[in-house]
């Protein structure tokens, strides 16, 4: 099967690292004119420097804009334009027992994990249902279908995403426009490496013990029994943007590598 996105337009939220820079590449390989978003104008054109180095005849552009804000949201549609394919990749997390999580953290986590991805939804998904195609794809986890007990809030919002594209797809019944969740599992991202080096404390640790001790003790059903990479994350995510996924809509596609263990 050979995906071609050329003549798409993309935008990839808070691709400036990790999973979504691992997306923005994928869709940019793929043909898509790609544009990354990172809060700061020094992270995002440093990660659209480092995709065009890496595919230079990749078409890419940099939007920053901070998108756990309405403002930030209408100054990043201003300048990105017209789009094909949205993925709704910006997020955050941090472990913290549930009765030390205040109402400002759970504010914080909705709009940054939540809100950004309406805002944006909510002004693209007319434009391409108008057009008769689109993608939109939301980036869950399978946290939101097993809420962590070190990080509710988190679980919280990654359900609610769950339910958002649940709610947009049948918004665009009967059009060419999908709309998807895709739900990663422990993948090897930046922002999780960082988390396990703080993990280690004056622990004598590898990377790789980490990791082992991270599948061991904290997803103990995983079958793969290891990180997932952001590329095999971004290769679900590349192939429902593209045309041959047409028929994949109002679904909660899992790279889990297992850990969730259910029939559906």
């Amino acid at each position: 099967m050979q995906i071609d996105l050329n003549g798409k337009r993309a935008i990839v939220t808070g691709s400036t690292a990790g999973i979504g820079f691992a997306i923005a590449a994928g869709l940019a390989e793929s043909g898509a004119t790609v544009v990354i978003n990172g809060r700061s104008e020094k992270s995002s054109n440093a990660a659209k420097e480092r995709l065009t180095k890496k595919f230079p005849k990749a078409k890419v552009e940099a939007v920053a804009a901070d998108l756990s804000t309405a403002a930030g949201a209408e100054v990043f549609i201003a300048k990105a334009g017209e789009v094909d394919i949205l993925v709704n990749n910006m997020g955050i997390f941090e472990p913290k027992p549930f009765p030390e999580i205040p109402d400002a953290d759970w504010q914080r986590f909705f709009d940054t994990n939540v809100m950004s991805g309406v805002r944006l939804s909510r002004h693209y998904l007319p434009a391409m249902m108008k057009r008769n195609w689109g993608r939109i794809v939301f980036i869950s986890s399978e946290s939101g279908v097993n809420i962590p007990v070190e990080m509710v809030h988190y679980g919280v919002t990654k359900t609610a995403q769950l339910a958002l594209a649940l709610g947009l797809a049948a918004t665009a019944a009967g059009t060419g426009v999908t709309v998807n969740s895709v739900l990663p599992g422990p993948t090897r991202s930046e922002g999780v490496v960082d988390f396990l080096d703080k993990l280690k404390g004056g622990q004598n640790l590898s990377q790789a013990d980490m990791e082992a001790k991270l599948i061991a003790e904290g997803r103990p059903s995983s079958i793969i029994r290891r990180l997932a990479t952001p590329e095999e994350v971004a290769n679900m995510v590349v192939y429902v943007c593209s045309l041959q996924a047409s028929a994949t809509t109002g679904a909660a596609l899992r790279v889990d590598g297992g850990v969730v263990r259910s029939v559906v």
